[in-house]
Protein backbone atom coordinates (compact mmCIF):
# COMPACT_ATOMS: atom_id res chain seq x y z
CA UNK A 1 0.00 0.00 0.00
CA UNK A 2 1.41 3.23 -0.75
CA UNK A 3 0.27 6.75 0.41
CA UNK A 4 -1.65 8.80 -2.19
CA UNK A 5 -0.87 11.96 -0.59
CA UNK A 6 1.29 13.61 1.90
CA UNK A 7 -0.07 13.46 5.12
CA UNK A 8 1.19 15.17 8.69
CA UNK A 9 -0.24 14.78 12.03
CA UNK A 10 -0.40 16.70 14.87
CA UNK A 11 -0.85 14.41 18.06
CA UNK A 12 -0.53 15.68 21.77
CA UNK A 13 -1.46 13.07 24.62
CA UNK A 14 -4.08 14.13 27.27
CA UNK A 15 -2.34 13.39 30.22
CA UNK A 16 -1.45 16.90 30.92
CA UNK A 17 -2.12 20.60 29.37
CA UNK A 18 0.02 21.81 26.33
CA UNK A 19 3.04 23.81 27.07
CA UNK A 20 5.38 26.42 25.45
CA UNK A 21 7.66 23.60 24.07
CA UNK A 22 4.43 21.54 22.71
CA UNK A 23 3.73 24.60 20.87
CA UNK A 24 6.45 24.94 19.27
CA UNK A 25 6.73 21.78 17.88
CA UNK A 26 2.82 22.05 16.82
CA UNK A 27 3.32 25.61 14.92
CA UNK A 28 6.31 24.15 13.41
CA UNK A 29 4.51 20.77 12.05
CA UNK A 30 1.57 23.18 11.01
CA UNK A 31 3.77 25.80 9.24
CA UNK A 32 5.64 23.30 7.18
CA UNK A 33 2.30 21.64 6.12
CA UNK A 34 0.62 25.08 5.15
CA UNK A 35 3.95 25.39 3.35
CA UNK A 36 4.63 21.88 1.35
CA UNK A 37 0.77 21.48 0.95
CA UNK A 38 0.00 18.23 3.23
CA UNK A 39 -2.78 17.34 4.76
CA UNK A 40 -2.86 17.90 8.18
CA UNK A 41 -5.01 15.81 10.88
CA UNK A 42 -5.33 15.38 14.79
CA UNK A 43 -4.86 12.29 16.55
CA UNK A 44 -5.61 12.59 20.51
CA UNK A 45 -2.95 9.74 22.05
CA UNK A 46 -5.32 8.36 24.89
CA UNK A 47 -3.88 5.21 25.38
CA UNK A 48 -2.04 5.28 28.55
CA UNK A 49 -5.04 5.00 30.82
CA UNK A 50 -3.75 6.20 34.19
CA UNK A 51 -1.91 9.13 33.16
CA UNK A 52 -4.91 10.34 30.98
CA UNK A 53 -6.51 13.55 32.22
CA UNK A 54 -10.61 14.13 32.16
CA UNK A 55 -11.01 17.37 29.59
CA UNK A 56 -7.18 17.55 28.17
CA UNK A 57 -8.32 16.84 24.40
CA UNK A 58 -10.72 19.80 24.27
CA UNK A 59 -7.89 21.93 26.28
CA UNK A 60 -5.38 20.90 24.09
CA UNK A 61 -7.88 21.38 20.99
CA UNK A 62 -8.48 24.92 22.40
CA UNK A 63 -5.22 26.14 22.40
CA UNK A 64 -4.17 24.63 18.94
CA UNK A 65 -7.21 26.50 18.08
CA UNK A 66 -6.24 29.91 20.04
CA UNK A 67 -2.62 29.31 18.29
CA UNK A 68 -4.22 29.80 14.69
CA UNK A 69 -3.62 26.14 13.67
CA UNK A 70 -6.31 24.02 12.26
CA UNK A 71 -6.47 20.46 10.57
CA UNK A 72 -8.66 18.29 8.21
CA UNK A 73 -11.86 16.69 9.59
CA UNK A 74 -12.75 15.57 13.39
CA UNK A 75 -10.41 14.44 15.66
CA UNK A 76 -9.26 10.86 15.95
CA UNK A 77 -8.74 9.65 19.40
CA UNK A 78 -6.75 5.79 19.10
CA UNK A 79 -8.66 4.49 21.81
CA UNK A 80 -11.19 4.01 19.01
CA UNK A 81 -9.18 1.92 17.62
CA UNK A 82 -8.41 -1.12 20.03
CA UNK A 83 -9.29 -3.79 16.96
CA UNK A 84 -6.58 -2.18 14.37
CA UNK A 85 -4.07 -2.72 17.78
CA UNK A 86 -5.12 -6.75 18.35
CA UNK A 87 -4.81 -6.98 14.26
CA UNK A 88 -1.32 -5.87 14.70
CA UNK A 89 -0.58 -7.85 17.66
CA UNK A 90 -2.35 -11.04 16.11
CA UNK A 91 -0.05 -10.53 13.34
CA UNK A 92 2.96 -10.49 15.13
CA UNK A 93 1.83 -13.69 17.20
CA UNK A 94 1.53 -15.52 14.09
CA UNK A 95 4.99 -14.52 12.59
CA UNK A 96 6.40 -15.51 16.15
CA UNK A 97 7.57 -11.83 16.63
CA UNK A 98 7.05 -11.69 20.02
CA UNK A 99 6.88 -12.77 23.43
CA UNK A 100 5.25 -13.09 26.54
CA UNK A 101 6.72 -11.26 29.31
CA UNK A 102 5.67 -11.19 33.23
CA UNK A 103 9.27 -9.62 34.34
CA UNK A 104 8.04 -6.38 36.63
CA UNK A 105 10.35 -3.46 36.49
CA UNK A 106 11.82 -4.51 39.65
CA UNK A 107 13.22 -7.47 38.50
CA UNK A 108 14.44 -6.14 35.65
CA UNK A 109 16.19 -3.54 37.51
CA UNK A 110 17.95 -6.45 39.89
CA UNK A 111 19.68 -7.97 36.65
CA UNK A 112 23.20 -6.09 36.66
CA UNK A 113 23.46 -6.29 32.78
CA UNK A 114 19.89 -4.51 32.30
CA UNK A 115 21.84 -0.54 32.29
CA UNK A 116 19.79 2.36 32.00
CA UNK A 117 18.64 2.94 28.06
CA UNK A 118 17.54 6.50 29.60
CA UNK A 119 16.16 8.41 32.56
CA UNK A 120 12.88 6.91 31.98
CA UNK A 121 13.90 2.83 30.10
CA UNK A 122 15.57 0.33 31.43
CA UNK A 123 17.63 -2.29 29.30
CA UNK A 124 15.45 -5.76 28.90
CA UNK A 125 17.90 -8.59 29.19
CA UNK A 126 15.64 -11.07 27.50
CA UNK A 127 15.33 -12.84 30.83
CA UNK A 128 11.86 -14.58 28.99
CA UNK A 129 13.05 -14.67 25.52
CA UNK A 130 12.62 -18.19 24.11
CA UNK A 131 15.34 -20.07 22.53
CA UNK A 132 13.29 -20.59 19.45
CA UNK A 133 10.11 -18.86 17.82
CA UNK A 134 8.63 -21.98 17.50
CA UNK A 135 6.99 -21.82 20.87
CA UNK A 136 6.91 -19.82 23.62
CA UNK A 137 7.09 -19.91 27.66
CA UNK A 138 4.34 -19.35 28.89
CA UNK A 139 4.07 -18.04 32.08
CA UNK A 140 1.19 -18.98 34.32
CA UNK A 141 -2.22 -18.27 33.80
CA UNK A 142 -2.68 -15.79 36.75
CA UNK A 143 0.07 -13.74 36.04
CA UNK A 144 -0.85 -10.52 34.30
CA UNK A 145 1.93 -10.19 31.19
CA UNK A 146 3.11 -8.18 28.26
CA UNK A 147 4.32 -8.88 25.08
CA UNK A 148 7.44 -8.01 24.16
CA UNK A 149 9.18 -7.46 20.25
CA UNK A 150 12.23 -9.76 19.34
CA UNK A 151 14.56 -6.76 18.42
CA UNK A 152 17.60 -7.85 16.32
CA UNK A 153 21.62 -6.76 16.84
CA UNK A 154 21.98 -4.96 13.93
CA UNK A 155 20.97 -1.26 14.34
CA UNK A 156 17.93 0.59 12.65
CA UNK A 157 19.44 3.07 10.20
CA UNK A 158 17.45 6.36 8.88
CA UNK A 159 17.72 9.77 7.28
CA UNK A 160 16.31 12.59 9.66
CA UNK A 161 15.27 15.79 7.78
CA UNK A 162 17.08 18.05 10.78
CA UNK A 163 19.72 15.83 12.40
CA UNK A 164 20.70 13.63 9.34
CA UNK A 165 22.24 9.89 9.02
CA UNK A 166 20.76 7.91 11.94
CA UNK A 167 22.33 4.72 13.33
CA UNK A 168 20.08 3.42 16.16
CA UNK A 169 20.80 -0.01 18.00
CA UNK A 170 17.63 -0.64 19.38
CA UNK A 171 18.84 -4.44 21.13
CA UNK A 172 21.76 -2.10 22.71
CA UNK A 173 19.86 0.85 24.24
CA UNK A 174 16.64 -1.19 25.31
CA UNK A 175 16.50 -4.94 24.51
CA UNK A 176 13.65 -6.53 23.38
CA UNK A 177 11.06 -3.41 23.60
CA UNK A 178 7.19 -3.78 24.89
CA UNK A 179 4.45 -3.72 22.50
CA UNK A 180 1.37 -4.83 24.81
CA UNK A 181 1.27 -3.99 28.27
CA UNK A 182 0.31 -5.95 31.10
CA UNK A 183 -2.84 -4.12 31.23
CA UNK A 184 -3.91 -5.53 27.72
CA UNK A 185 -3.21 -2.17 26.00
CA UNK A 186 -0.87 -1.40 22.79
CA UNK A 187 2.22 0.12 23.98
CA UNK A 188 2.86 3.65 22.55
CA UNK A 189 5.40 2.41 20.03
CA UNK A 190 3.25 -0.13 18.36
CA UNK A 191 0.14 2.10 18.41
CA UNK A 192 1.93 4.49 16.43
CA UNK A 193 2.71 2.79 13.53
CA UNK A 194 -0.50 1.37 13.39
CA UNK A 195 -2.19 4.78 13.38
CA UNK A 196 0.17 6.41 11.24
CA UNK A 197 -0.20 3.49 8.57
CA UNK A 198 -3.68 3.61 8.87
CA UNK A 199 -3.95 7.34 8.29
CA UNK A 200 -1.28 7.53 5.82
CA UNK A 201 1.27 9.75 7.59
CA UNK A 202 4.07 10.76 5.30
CA UNK A 203 5.70 13.20 7.41
CA UNK A 204 6.16 13.16 11.34
CA UNK A 205 7.47 16.17 13.05
CA UNK A 206 8.17 15.75 16.81
CA UNK A 207 10.67 16.59 19.40
CA UNK A 208 14.23 15.04 18.85
CA UNK A 209 13.79 13.24 22.70
CA UNK A 210 11.52 10.83 20.19
CA UNK A 211 14.92 10.00 18.16
CA UNK A 212 15.22 6.57 19.37
CA UNK A 213 11.65 5.56 19.76
CA UNK A 214 11.70 6.51 16.06
CA UNK A 215 14.24 3.27 15.41
CA UNK A 216 11.73 0.63 17.12
CA UNK A 217 8.73 2.32 14.90
CA UNK A 218 10.37 1.87 11.87
CA UNK A 219 11.73 -1.56 12.90
CA UNK A 220 7.53 -2.17 13.79
CA UNK A 221 6.92 -1.17 10.11
CA UNK A 222 9.28 -3.50 8.85
CA UNK A 223 8.23 -6.22 11.01
CA UNK A 224 4.74 -5.97 9.68
CA UNK A 225 5.61 -5.54 6.37
CA UNK A 226 4.32 -2.01 6.14
CA UNK A 227 5.69 0.60 3.96
CA UNK A 228 6.40 3.08 2.41
CA UNK A 229 7.78 4.79 5.54
CA UNK A 230 6.95 7.82 6.70
CA UNK A 231 9.91 11.11 6.68
CA UNK A 232 10.81 12.37 10.03
CA UNK A 233 11.51 16.15 11.49
CA UNK A 234 12.95 15.69 14.85
CA UNK A 235 13.37 19.53 16.03
CA UNK A 236 15.79 20.38 19.48
CA UNK A 237 12.94 20.37 22.27
CA UNK A 238 12.46 23.00 24.60
CA UNK A 239 14.21 23.12 27.84
CA UNK A 240 14.14 25.38 31.47
CA UNK A 241 17.16 27.62 32.25
CA UNK A 242 18.52 24.14 33.58
CA UNK A 243 18.86 22.49 30.39
CA UNK A 244 16.63 20.09 31.35
CA UNK A 245 13.10 19.27 29.18
CA UNK A 246 10.53 22.39 29.63
CA UNK A 247 8.09 21.05 32.80
CA UNK A 248 6.32 21.89 36.04
CA UNK A 249 9.08 22.48 37.83
CA UNK A 250 10.41 25.28 35.98
CA UNK A 251 6.75 27.03 36.55
CA UNK A 252 3.72 27.47 34.61
CA UNK A 253 4.71 27.47 30.58
CA UNK A 254 0.96 26.05 30.23
CA UNK A 255 -0.55 27.59 27.08
CA UNK A 256 -4.00 27.43 28.74
CA UNK A 257 -2.36 29.96 31.25
CA UNK A 258 -1.38 32.54 28.85
CA UNK A 259 -4.47 32.71 26.87
CA UNK A 260 -6.60 32.61 30.47
CA UNK A 261 -4.31 35.42 31.58
CA UNK A 262 -5.81 37.87 28.25
CA UNK A 263 -2.16 37.21 26.82
CA UNK A 264 -2.59 37.62 22.99
CA UNK A 265 -1.36 34.14 21.08
CA UNK A 266 0.64 36.50 18.67
CA UNK A 267 3.02 37.09 21.77
CA UNK A 268 3.28 32.89 21.96
CA UNK A 269 3.90 32.54 18.33
CA UNK A 270 6.22 36.01 18.06
CA UNK A 271 7.81 33.69 21.14
CA UNK A 272 8.77 30.36 18.66
CA UNK A 273 9.45 32.55 15.69
CA UNK A 274 12.48 34.25 17.86
CA UNK A 275 13.46 30.83 18.75
CA UNK A 276 12.95 29.77 15.24
CA UNK A 277 15.70 32.25 14.01
CA UNK A 278 12.69 33.84 12.12
CA UNK A 279 13.32 37.43 13.75
CA UNK A 280 16.23 38.65 15.63
CA UNK A 281 14.07 40.16 18.43
CA UNK A 282 10.82 39.19 20.18
CA UNK A 283 7.85 40.25 18.29
CA UNK A 284 3.88 39.77 17.95
CA UNK A 285 3.59 37.41 14.98
CA UNK A 286 0.27 35.56 14.02
CA UNK A 287 0.58 31.67 12.88
CA UNK A 288 0.05 32.30 9.37
CA UNK A 289 3.00 34.96 9.18
CA UNK A 290 5.12 32.19 10.86
CA UNK A 291 3.84 29.96 8.22
CA UNK A 292 5.27 32.22 5.65
CA UNK A 293 8.51 33.14 7.22
CA UNK A 294 9.25 29.59 8.49
CA UNK A 295 12.56 27.83 7.09
CA UNK A 296 13.58 24.83 8.61
CA UNK A 297 17.44 25.43 7.83
CA UNK A 298 17.49 28.10 10.56
CA UNK A 299 15.93 26.34 13.33
CA UNK A 300 19.16 25.46 15.64
CA UNK A 301 20.47 21.74 16.41
CA UNK A 302 21.02 22.78 19.56
CA UNK A 303 18.49 22.93 22.74
CA UNK A 304 15.96 25.86 22.71
CA UNK A 305 15.90 27.50 26.07
CA UNK A 306 13.05 29.26 27.74
CA UNK A 307 14.69 31.99 29.71
CA UNK A 308 13.63 34.54 32.18
CA UNK A 309 13.69 37.26 29.43
CA UNK A 310 11.83 35.40 27.49
CA UNK A 311 8.86 34.88 30.10
CA UNK A 312 8.47 38.65 30.94
CA UNK A 313 8.02 39.20 27.38
CA UNK A 314 5.63 36.94 27.12
CA UNK A 315 3.22 38.33 30.07
CA UNK A 316 4.34 41.91 28.67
Amino acid sequence: MSHRTHISRLAPSPTGALHLGNAYAFLINWALAQQNGWGLVLRIDDLDGPRTKKGADELAIKDLEWLGLDWAGLPYYQSDNLRGYSSALDELKSDGMIYPCACSRKQIEQVQAAPHGNEHELRYPGTCRPFSTSGFLTPPASKSIAWRLIVPEQPVEFDDQVHGHQVINIQKEVGDFVVSTKEGLPAYQLAVVVDDFKQRVSHIVRGDDLLSSTGRQILIYRTLGLSPLPRYYHLPIVCGPDGRRLAKRHGDSRVASYREKGISPFRVVGLIAFWCRITEQRQLMSASEFAEKFRLELVPHHRITFSYKDEQWLCG
